[in-house]
């Protein structure tokens, strides 16, 4: 099962937790740590979901095939829709964090031309057919994990010796100018790090007894990615307890590694931080052609320039260039917005799959009886209660475009059931 566990933390990348710290800490006013707390409680009532329908649908597809076989096809086929944004503005993230580690290490060479630099790269590898190797993900994973220990070690040496302007205390958590709403918009952003947690769901099939593994596998990934998140931030806004002090807000957690170890640290802080938007940002733009490339074979979308694939690369290319285009779209987004973008979908996503849960129990309640409640009724229902609340959390720009990217999923669904009189036809989700 730990096998499972850590290849869960690999799609989770565990570098995450310094993309978002800055401008989290100045919505929060300093409580990044609690804010982590709220999205962790939020994401373990869901992974509790997830199991239980990994369990009973133990395919690939996860929250669509939930909802499709619980509701309905058609509430599916919109749930995967929305889903799409993940997989088409995830290219988009790692090119806006690109530019901004990098403008922290080259602060005189302007940020578009790391972005458009760093989306070339990627849209030229995969055209190519190059892909990150399964294998190195093992690798990537402890490398992140090394750097980030070594900053919890720096960190902890800089505020016992009196730098920054913080120390110990429970402030992170806990302060008299807490403010519960700043903390759900804050773990709004934050929802960001714990994307892919649930990606473990497709490997049911190959699993040594999945009802059982699976499940496990799912919380004990958002459990410890939940730790190690809450106790990198602690010690960072320890340190920092008013990233005012910084320079560039944005790009607080490299200005932190230089003022904690130096240039030589802030160059391998950078090197893992790369190394996670490369690897990440490559294998989304992957998944994401590959997906659109099924979605226009099956007829979802047209098929002519979604489902043409070349023949001797045999890459998606005209996929693979769009979604390098959308990419680009990180020139004109901030940080805020372009997390809420994604996590838009996540949320819809997590909604599902508690509702699916609740929709299940209701439908097979003389099957399970009151004894199941607690686990299909109110654990869900929990969930549920903070993905909603969360959702309404994110920036209102996000709010409005994923509003209208469902739109635009009814239009297409009336268009390809024919106003509801056939099926819509099903499209295979595949891993980041």
């Amino acid at each position: 099962m730990m096998a499972i566990v850590f290849l869960g933390l690999a799609y989770m990348s565990p570098f995450a937790v310094f993309d978002t710290f800055g401008v989290v800490s100045a919505e929060t006013h300093g409580h990044v740590p609690a804010s982590y707390v709220l999205i962790t409680i939020a994401i373990l009532f869901t992974a509790l979901s997830y199991g239980k329908m990994a369990r009973l649908f133990p395919e690939a597809g996860s929250a669509y095939t939930y909802a499709k076989k619980t509701i309905s096809s058609e509430l599916g086929f919109l749930v995967g829709w929305s889903a799409l944004l993940d997989y088409l503005f995830l290219p988009m993230i790692n090119a806006l964090l690109s530019g901004i580690y990098l403008s922290a290490s080259f602060p005189h060479i302007p940020v578009w031309v790391w972005i458009v630099s760093f989306v070339f790269i990627i849209t030229v590898m995969n055209i190519a057919g190059i892909k990150v190797a399964v294998s190195a993900n093992t690798l990537f994973v402890i490398f992140q994990f090394l750097v980030a220990v070594l900053f919890i070690i720096l960190t902890a040496r800089a505020i016992i010796s009196g730098e920054g302007s913080g120390s110990f205390t429970v402030n992170p958590f806990y302060s008299q100018d807490i403010s519960l709403r700043l903390l759900f918009s804050g773990a709004s952003i934050l929802a960001l790090s714990f994307l892919g947690f649930d990606a473990v769901t497709t490997l049911a099939e190959e699993a040594i007894n999945p009802t059982k593994t699976i499940p496990r596998a799912i919380f004990l990934i958002a459990l410890i990615g939940g730790i190690f998140f809450i106790t990198v931030t602690f010690f960072m806004q320890n340190l920092y307890p008013d990233v005012s002090l910084l320079s560039n807000i944005n790009g607080a957690s490299p200005e932190i590694a230089k003022h904690i170890g130096g240039i030589m640290f802030q160059s391998i802080f950078t090197s893992g931080a790369l190394t996670s938007v490369i690897a990440s940002g490559l294998a989304a733009q992957t998944s994401a052609s590959r997906l659109m490339y099924a979605m226009g074979r099956d007829g979802v979308l047209p098929n002519k320039w979604f489902g043409y694939i070349h023949k001797e690369r045999q890459t998606p290319v005209y996929n693979i260039i769009f979604i390098g285009i959308l990419a680009l779209s990180a020139l004109f987004l901030n940080l805020v917005t372009a997390t809420s973008l994604i996590n838009f979908g996540a949320f819809t996503a997590f909604t599902f799959v508690n509702l699916s849960v609740i929709v299940y129990y209701l439908k097979n309640k003389s099957t399970l009886g009151w004894k199941r409640f607690i686990g299909y009724g109110l654990f869900p229902l929990i969930g549920l209660a903070f993905t909603i609340y969360l959702w309404f959390s994110l920036d209102r720009l996000a709010i409005i475009f994923g509003f209208s990217w469902l739109v635009i999923g009814f239009v297409v669904l009336l268009w390809i059931t024919k106003g509801f009189r056939v099926k819509p036809p099903e499209y295979e989700f595949v891993d980041n």
